[in-house]
């Protein structure tokens, strides 16, 4: 099979030397702008591709120089992109049937990469994983959640930091229902740094007080995990940013050039988040009885619980609640343990994303663990006991590791087999008509990625690859302004990052959606069936959102 040639476009930021001249870093090496062939002359030019394709001579890349349409000299990356047809959305599709299939994404993962190695012929899965991993965006990932995250989390549980704090707050803030709920909706916002810690954490330490003030297992086990996920997007100053910035590569966009510009824009859009800003106002208003909108069945627990104590629907099963508290024996305890590593976290974040224009993730979440251990060695704790804390933290999230390694592989896969540029040539121009239908197109297509595979993370691997490029070209065929290009950019990646939320969030096969039926005692279908109502009206909102915003906000000129 005969793969299809394209070429695909990228502006290299320009540096200064200490001469005053500009120079581009390419392939190792500093190469000043007057040295740099111009557009017309390259061998990748359109006038030229065709002739050089026949003799067999067309290069991988190239650079060129042009000006740009604000008067100003560019460098261009001129890199040649092949794709199979249809057979470039296989390995996507094989893992998202085998999700379907399996209900498991570590082997629809694998089972997506193989097919994509036999594709594009390297047949050694092993050597695939390699390759990713060494590239320094995944070393990078894994160092944040697999080192820092994990073992941060694993200081937490050894001191018992972290439920001294919802203790405390239960304690001091707890006088009934409603105050009880809103201190689990309390604690899902300060518990930011991710989906699967959020529910443990927050599922094990509220569930007593709750049950002490009659709130239905369904009821908190929807408060648990609607403030999860979508907590880690709005307030994401945790792994998410580093995973997602390298699969927003598109060739020829400025603002996604370099991996600063790449966080900037996630950052820059998450206001455009709207499923899951409702979905945490939802919850809240839930939390103080007031919420607009409740399913029936949700309803019927509500009263049933209130009424009866009866906590747990009749005929239901539900998971068994534990206590994750792995605490030293001897230790006490203390609440500014939790809190003062937690405020170093965001005020790092802050900070340099004040003056950086992006916040240093690695930084905050670095000075957070040691902080953080620092304390528990200065009040006592011994060295061992902390490193046993460290080494539970990296086990528990093992798990998570290999499926963000596997999805970072999917994502360099997708875009070895041009899937994105198979998306771009088939759908750009049927959708010039109907282009403010893409957000919620992709939306609906995240959706159905996450609810099959149980994962955000995956979800992003295979849909932004193909996603990003394709309405990138739609902005291109529509000759749209640079402002409401950027719009229409941001709509589309943040319909891809709450689709996969909503996904996840409501997916029975989901890490996240288990862990807060079984870190709070509730049968788990009784829990997806709860919540899938409410959530369901808030993405509905959402899509009119984000289709009315790319209509009205994103005109053909």
């Amino acid at each position: 099979m005969t793969p299809i040639s394209q070429v695909q476009e990228q502006v290299l930021p320009q540096e200064i030397a200490p001469d005053g001249s500009r120079f581009v870093h390419f392939q190792d090496q500093d190469i000043s702008l007057s040295e740099i062939t111009p557009y017309y002359q390259s061998p990748l030019h359109p006038s030229n591709l065709n002739k050089l394709t026949l003799k067999q001579e067309l290069p991988e890349q190239d650079l060129a120089r042009r000006i740009g349409s604000d008067g100003r000299p560019q460098v261009l990356k001129l890199s040649v992109v092949r794709h199979w047809g249809g057979w470039s959305l296989l390995p996507a599709l094989t893992a998202i049937i085998l999700c379907f299939m399996l209900k498991e994404p570590l082997t629809a993962l694998l089972g997506g990469l193989l097919v994509g190695g036999m594709l594009i012929g390297q047949y050694d899965v092993t050597r695939l994983l390699v390759n990713s991993i060494g590239q320094p965006g995944s070393a990078i990932l894994l160092i944040l959640y697999l080192w820092l995250l994990g073992g941060l989390s694993g200081i937490w549980g050894k001191t018992g930091a972290a439920q001294a704090f919802a203790r405390f707050l239960s304690r001091h803030c707890v006088k009934g229902p409603v105050s009880a709920k809103l201190v689990t909706w309390t604690l899902g916002i300060l518990m930011f740094q991710g989906g699967t810690i959020s529910a443990v954490l927050v599922g094990t330490t509220v569930t007593p007080v709750a049950d002490q003030e009659k709130i239905s297992k369904e009821e908190l086990s929807y408060i648990v995990d609607s403030t999860s996920s979508p907590v880690a997007v709005l307030l994401a100053f945790n792994a998410w940013p580093g995973f997602v910035q390298p699969l927003l590569i598109v060739s020829g966009v400025s603002f996604l050039a370099t991996e600063s510009d790449r966080l900037k824009f996630f950052f820059q859009c998450l206001p455009l988040s709207f499923y899951a800003i409702l979905a945490v106002m939802g919850t809240f208003l839930l939390s103080i009885d007031k919420a607009p909108f409740i399913g029936r069945q949700m309803k019927k627990a509500i009263k049933r619980a209130r009424s009866t104590g009866q906590l747990s629907a009749l005929g239901s099963r539900p998971l068994a609640s534990r206590e994750i508290d792995n605490s030293s024996g001897d230790y006490q305890p203390w609440v500014l343990e939790f809190v003062l590593p937690l405020g170093v976290l965001i005020g790092t974040a802050l900070v340099t994303f004040w003056l950086r224009g992006a916040p240093q993730i690695l930084w905050a979440f670095s000075a957070a663990f040691v902080l953080a251990g620092g304390i528990a060695l200065m009040r006592g704790m011994s060295l061992n006991d902390l490193m046993g804390g460290v080494v539970e933290g990296l086990e528990s999230v093992v798990l998570g590791s290999v499926i963000i390694l596997l999805a970072v592989t999917m994502g360099h896969m997708s875009q070895q087999t041009g899937g994105g540029a198979f998306l771009v040539s088939l759908l750009s121009e049927r959708l010039l008509s109907v282009y403010w239908l893409l957000p919620a197109l992709l939306f609906g297509l995240s959706i159905v990625v996450a609810f099959s595979t149980g994962t955000s993370l995956g979800t992003y691997a295979v849909v932004y690859p193909l996603a990003m490029p394709l309405a990138w070209s739609l902005t291109l065929g529509l000759g749209l302004e640079e402002s409401s290009a950027w719009l229409f950019m941001a709509l589309c990646f943040a319909c891809v990052l709450n689709g996969a939320v909503f996904g996840d969030q409501t997916s029975p096969i989901s890490d996240t959606t288990i862990l807060s039926a079984l870190c709070t005692g509730c049968d788990l279908m009784d829990h997806v069936r709860t919540q899938l109502p409410q959530a369901m009206a808030m993405a509905a909102i959402a899509t009119v959102l984000w289709t009315l915003l790319a209509f009205f906000g994103c005109p053909q000129p």
